[in-house]
Order: C-alpha cells, then structure tokens, then sequence
C-alpha cells in the first residue's frame, strides 16, 4: 500500500486537506496517509516549521499532498515552502491552467501549462548590502547550465507526455544577456530534439500582454524562478483564481503536490474554504502515482460540479460548506 504525506498545513489548510483526503479516499484506493505538521502549526512543538521528521516522510515515501503554510514575520524563520524546495531538490514547479464551464471570468478555451525552474534565478537567496550605511544593495540571479537544461528538458517531456504541440520558452534575454540569455540558448539547443513539438520563444514583458490578449495559442509555458512566478499567478486568474489552480513540484526523486493559495486567516475555522486547488493537485498525484484514470475521475467531477452550480462554495458564488462542496464532487464521479 502506498504511503502518503500528509501536511495539512496553515489557516484553513486543514479544512481544504480533509476535503481532498475524502475525495481521494472515495475512489477505493489503497493509499495511507501519513500525517506530518509543517508551517506556523509546528513552531510551538518543534521551534521551527519545518521539522525534519516531516522532511524524511516525504522523502521516504516520495509523494505528499500539501496545504497552505504560513511563516511567521520575524524570528528568523525562513519559509517552509521554499526550504522544501530545496530540501528536497524540487527543481520544476508544473501549474496547469484550464477554462471551467460555470466559471465566469473574461476568457473562454484557456489550456496551458507554465513550468518554472523552481530552485535558481533571483530566488537564489543570494543578496547582500553594498556599502556598510546599506544605502544600497544587490541581488545576484544565478542561473547554470544544468539546473536550465534539467527544466527545459523536463517541460519538453512534459510536453510530449501530455500530447502538447507547442513549448513556448519566456526570458529577458534582450536585456539580461549572460543569464536569460544562457536559458534560451540552452533551450533552442533542446528543442533541436524534439522535432515533434514546435518551438517559440517570446520576451517576458511581451508574453504578459500576450497572456491577457490571446492566451488560447499557448499550450507548454517555460521560463526562470521570478518570471514563472509571476506567470503562473497571471495564467490562474485567467481561468478563476488561485481557488481552481493546482501546482506539483517535482524532483528526481519526490513529488510535492501543493495549493499555492494562502491560508486566509480571515476564513479558517467556518468552513467555508474553497477545496478545488488542492482537490486538482491530489488528481495531479494520482496521475504520477499511475492512477491516470482515478485522476481524470477526480477532474471531470469538479468540472461538473462547477458546470452545474448547485453546489459552490462563497468565492464561487454559493453558499455551500467546504464538506458539502466536496461531498458534491463525490457524487459527480462517473462511474
């Protein structure tokens, strides 16, 4: 029976967790659950919010389903979510974005990926003062050849797993020379091999007005730390928001299948949380553990609770509770 971590996480984490936990469940199976604490929840008993016992459970049993986790401000912790990235060497963050039916938002026929790498850039952490009045500072962006060949090869194949006919590689390589510049090098190289899937590349100031315009002749997104950053959050609120947007990080070892929302404090505790983000990222594990068919399951029957509107949580337009919402999935399962 395959073991999964379990991190409940922060604010209305453990709501959300136990609603994917239910939908996950009601497909029959065998996963166990092994729950691990994480984020502000774990600083009063293990003084950091990482502890290091969460870290081993999810390297030894390679997969774990995440909610929001929350750093305190101050007191010298650094934030969970990023030392599990590089605890880990979760080295590509994958955000698939798609249209709902019943989902009102400007734009209609939205299906794309964004792949960021996930562990260089101006993430790197590497920042420092100039002068010692610190009237000044310096952020350096470092990006190497094998962390930009190991995504870009990632997204390609990618790409070709999910039958996508089109990567589209986003730098400042105009500008940033040596560091854009090596990515996209880097990736008109790999794409040389890859003679099935077509290849552009685009600037990433002329790729955000490209998103908001025509964002349906995109397929597989590409890019750096920052800039998948930005983009990722961008292409979520084409289709609804960060609610209906799930996220996988993956290493050559671990998957970390995570929402990316916060823990809205200011809803925790009434059950009201919308559950979609982190109910789409279990189906995204459930396809890498190799239940493809259980995932589709999973996807279809938020699609038609969605498409249907009878049940919904507030931010969706209803009134339902977050074990409502999810118990509405449940029953849209095909069989």
């Amino acid at each position: 029976m395959p073991k999964v971590t379990l991190v409940k996480g922060d604010g209305i984490g453990p709501e959300i967790a136990e609603a994917a936990v239910f939908v996950i469940d009601a497909l029959g199976l065998p996963i166990e659950w092994e729950e691990r604490p994480a984020g502000a929840a774990a600083i009063p008993e293990f003084g950091a919010p990482l502890p290091p016992s969460t870290i081993e459970s999810i390297r030894a049993n390679r997969f774990a389903l995440k909610g929001p986790l929350h750093t305190p401000v101050g007191g010298g912790y650094k934030s969970a979510n990023v030392a599990l990235r590089q605890e880990l060497e979760l080295f590509a963050n994958i955000r698939p974005v798609r249209s709902f039916e019943g989902v009102e938002t400007p734009f209609r026929g939205v299906d794309l990926v964004v792949v960021r790498e996930n562990t260089q850039g101006l993430y790197s952490g590497i920042e420092f003062h100039t002068d010692i009045r610190k009237t000044s500072a310096q952020a350096v962006a470092l990006i190497t050849r094998p962390a930009s060949e190991r995504v870009i090869r990632f997204a390609f194949e990618h790409a070709r797993a999910t039958q996508r006919k089109k990567v589209t590689l986003v730098h400042k390589a105009n500008i940033l020379k040596f560091t854009s510049g090596m990515f996209l090098e880097i990736g008109r190289e790999i794409a040389t091999q890859y003679p099935d899937i077509q290849f552009e590349d685009r600037i990433i100031d002329a790729m955000a007005m490209a998103l908001v315009m025509k964002p349906q002749t995109f397929e597989l997104i590409v890019t750096t730390n920052l800039f998948g950053d930005i983009l990722s959050d961008l292409t979520a609120g084409l289709v609804g928001g960060l609610g209906l947007a799930p996220s996988a990080n993956i290493g050559e070892e671990v998957g970390l299948f995570e929402a990316v929302h916060g823990t809205a404090p200011d809803i925790a505790g009434k059950g009201i949380a919308n559950p979609s983000a982190l109910i789409l990222s279990g189906a995204m594990m459930l396809r890498r553990l190799g239940h493809a068919v259980e995932a589709q399951r999973v996807r279809k029957a938020v699609q038609k609770t969605l498409r249907e509107r009878k049940v919904l949580t507030p931010d969706l337009g209803g009134s339902a509770k977050t074990m409502e919402y999810a118990k509405a999935i449940v029953a849209n399962f095909e069989a």
